[in-house]
């Protein structure tokens, strides 16, 4: 069983995160913006860690996701997964992370720009009820692909609500069946 932990973002943990956001991202942001991030009281900044066996040290950095609180909004910066940890729900995981510490903060909706061509992203954020509300030509350098604006509006509904809890349980049962057990996430 691996052991799958969520955490706020450490100042301990910075360069891990950035060799990570390297991977992922393609370098989106340096050590300093992620330092900036983790003093910001309008960010949060997770990070998810995996422990393979109880013989590791530390646990290794596998996903990272941010919202910023704008006045009733909740915009994902960013989210990501190591390519060797994709397509087994922990991408969903870190989102719906996101999301209920969004429904904490008392934000009305949420927003974020994904790639164009990312379409596992999209099937992802459309899956929880993101719609697309516009486009923003080449906005992603060097390739000048457009960013997708997509949006989520009523997360503070109680119907919302009812849907993430039952996203998430489902979720924890397949992570469950892949042999992961999540901790109690340390920050919510």
């Amino acid at each position: 069983m691996k052991k799958l932990t969520i955490k706020l973002l450490t100042v301990a943990k910075v360069l891990e995160v950035v060799e990570l956001d390297q991977i992922c991202l393609g370098g989106l942001w340096k050590a300093e913006a992620y330092l900036r991030e983790i003093e910001s009281d309008k960010s949060t900044l997770i990070t998810l860690c995996v422990e393979q066996s109880r013989f590791e040290q530390q646990p290794q950095v596998i996903g990272m996701g941010c919202l910023w609180s704008i006045v009733d909004e909740a915009h994902i910066t960013l989210l990501g997964i190591h390519p060797d940890y994709r397509h087994q729900g922990l991408g969903q995981l870190l989102l719906l992370t996101l999301l209920e510490d969004a429904i904490a903060r008392r934000l009305e909706r949420a927003t974020l720009e994904v790639n164009e061509h990312n379409l596992a992203a999209i099937n992802l954020y459309q899956k929880y009820g993101f719609e697309i509300a516009g486009s923003r030509k080449n906005y992603y350098q060097p390739a000048g692909d457009a960013a997708l604006i997509l949006w989520l509006k009523g997360i503070q509904q109680d119907a919302f609500k009812s849907s993430l809890r039952q996203w998430r349980q489902g979720l924890e049962d397949r992570l469950s069946t892949n042999s992961y057990h999540l901790q109690d996430n340390e920050f919510c």
